[in-house]
């Protein structure tokens, strides 16, 4: 064995064991609690596990149809066309589409009574050129399915196809949510799931849960990452605008310069993190862009910062508010200097119901092919957090890394990609942890 194949070898296996370097778990993988069995009968876990294996070619296909056409939020149009066209050959009860403007709710009754679960899956694409070689590459300039959601919408498909062949067993009725805009409105609007939301406030029919998944670079293929309580972190944005007095650069004293000013705002910001909040509680404060100035020689008028703000803690977005607000008051009031401060709340934390995700473990560990590992929250934002407001959801993270096959590119990279063979481990979990939601009932 070449050095070389030892290497690719090695990390390999630290991939399957640990995960990829920078994602730190809770104790991989999770022991097994007891011998507690699915809800589900032994048949229709046989039925899952081979419908699962029969379809994934065909998944695997539909997954590349929509990665060579990749659309930006609200503009999915072509996206949620094959899907609808797709749930009514699967000839479900019901099939709306134009839900939250492109969104598709697609509504398929079991043979039996039952309770009604929801399961959630994003559509859109991002502002992102493709830089990889694969036969899928991306047919659109500078747009690419860089964060996985062409495998959501497929996996979802799939799992559509597993319910509409054994729709005489569940007892209960499962609905199908492709969300438009989960990355955010191009325009500057509300993300997709407030729009969702605004036209079909998960009623008629009412689900009593709602389940999801996102791909995750930082797992290797045929692992379940599963995080109970605050799973990803809420997101807000803020722009302040530091007001001063235009001079001349050789006259700085006959004008108020907001260059300093800013430096100082932006430093002083990172106390809040690192010595006004409890370090076990996760805050992140980032300065994304600091714009001001005309000319070299000139004391500008104005400068103006944006960012973003990350916490874990549901009373985190307000006193972290405060508490910016507060710097940037005391240090242009001692220049007299002025100020406007705007923050809006993007997404709220995404907060996994325990006893949900309790009851849906004996499903998760008897997916053939997967281990459940329980990885430490993420500090990325997610708008699956508004489903969550409403009823009590379960968010979780399938791995589709494989250094073997140089599949390793993060998130919103023009580099990302997923090992496909991920698409049946995730078809499976979704189907299992639906199922035995509805079983259990």
């Amino acid at each position: 064995m070449g050095h070389r194949t030892l290497r690719v070898a090695i990390v390999s296996a630290l991939f399957m064991t640990y995960g990829a370097p920078g994602l730190q778990t809770r104790g991989t993988p999770i022991a097994a609690a007891g011998a507690q069995a699915p809800a589900t009968p032994a048949a229709v876990r046989a039925q899952i596990d081979a419908i699962s294996k029969e379809i994934h070619p065909a998944i695997i296909e539909i997954r590349r149809d929509i990665h060579r056409n990749p659309e930006l939020g609200f503009r999915e149009t072509r996206t949620a066309a094959l899907v609808a066209e797709r749930l009514r050959a699967l000839k479900f009860d019901t099939v709306r589409t134009g839900v939250g403007k492109t969104g598709v709710v697609g509504v398929l009754k079991g043979g039996r009574p039952g309770p009604v679960v929801a399961i959630r899956a994003d559509m859109d694409a991002l502002p992102v050129p493709e830089l990889i070689d694969v036969p899928y590459k991306s047919l659109v300039p500078n747009v690419k399915h860089a964060c996985g959601h062409d495998g959501h919408t497929s996996m979802a498909l799939g799992v559509a196809e597993i319910f509409s062949r054994i729709r005489a067993d569940l007892p209960g009725t499962v609905v199908f949510l492709f969300q438009p805009a989960e990355e955010g409105d191009p325009d500057g609007g509300p993300s997709g799931a407030r729009r969702v939301l605004e036209d079909w406030p998960l009623k008629d029919p009412t689900p009593s849960a709602i389940f999801g998944l996102h791909v995750q670079p930082e797992m290797q293929v045929g692992q379940i990452g599963v995080i109970s309580g605050p799973a990803m972190a809420s997101s807000d944005r803020f722009t302040v605008k530091i007001i001063g007095k235009q001079a001349h650069g050789a006259q700085p004293h006959t004008g108020i310069d907001p260059v300093p000013l800013a430096a100082e705002i932006v430093s002083a910001f990172q106390t809040i993190p690192a010595r006004q909040i409890d370090a076990r509680s996760p805050t992140v404060i980032t300065v994304g862009t600091i714009t001001g100035g005309s000319r070299y020689n000139i004391v500008a008028d104005s400068v103006t910062l944006s960012g973003t703000v990350r916490s874990l803690d549901p009373a985190g977005p307000a006193s972290i508010k405060a508490r910016m607000e507060a710097i940037i008051k005391g240090v242009t009031q001692s220049r007299d200097a002025s100020y406007t401060f705007e923050y809006a709340n993007n997404a709220p934390i995404v907060l996994n119901d325990p006893a949900l995700v309790a009851a849906s473990m004996p499903a998760l560990r008897s997916v053939t092919g997967a281990s459940v590992i329980s990885p430490l929250p993420q500090m990325v934002a997610e708008d699956f957090a508004y489903y969550q407001q409403r009823i009590p959801g379960f968010y979780f993270f399938l791995g589709v890394a494989n250094p073997a096959k140089k599949i390793t590119a993060m998130w919103h990279t023009e580099y990302f990609d997923l090992d496909e063979d991920a698409l049946l481990i995730g078809m499976r979990a979704m189907a299992a942890m639906t199922a035995d939601y509805l079983f259990r009932q």
